[in-house]
């Protein structure tokens, strides 16, 4: 996972968004990334865009979004569909629970999706993330047990 650049922009505009808005074309996009840039630097979210290691292509994006409350993350993850079953998604989520835990000293890492999206929620409950609520338009909300302790 690195930070997303200008030229990475063009392959991810289908799985672009801001405040629940999906990006039409490439300059919604861009205006997006300078968004979630601007949120970065306001210390607010973490950005990374998720890239093949052979192709160094960009398939998706993963990070920490939402400001971080009381030591909370909220973590969410996109994959462009046409690379769906590949163990992109794992290996980045994985990344950045390590990097919450570790590196940002969170207390609570988080994820919210809505109960039609089944990849998304076997993800989370492979990743050892628990349902922790419903919430409203027909979402759930599941937060990581890796940061429980005994």
């Amino acid at each position: 996972m690195k930070q997303i650049e200008t030229k990475d922009i063009k392959d991810i505009v289908e799985i672009s968004y801001y405040d629940a808005v999906q990006a039409v074309d490439v300059q919604q996009a861009e205006q997006m990334q300078h968004k979630i840039n601007e949120d970065y630097l306001n210390g607010n979210s973490i950005h990374w865009g998720i890239f093949d290691n052979i192709t160094n292509k960009i398939v998706g994006t993963c990070g920490y979004y939402r400001g971080f409350t009381a030591g909370a993350g909220e973590l969410g993850c996109v994959l462009v569909p046409q690379y769906y079953g590949n163990g992109y998604m794992t290996a980045a989520m994985m990344l950045a629970m390590d990097y919450g835990k570790h590196s940002m000293k969170l207390h609570r890492i988080y994820a919210v999706t809505s109960k039609s999206n089944q990849k998304a929620i076997g993800l989370l409950e492979r990743l050892n993330f628990s349902n922790t609520a419903e919430l409203e338009y027909d979402d759930l909300e599941y937060e990581w047990e890796g940061l429980k302790t005994i």
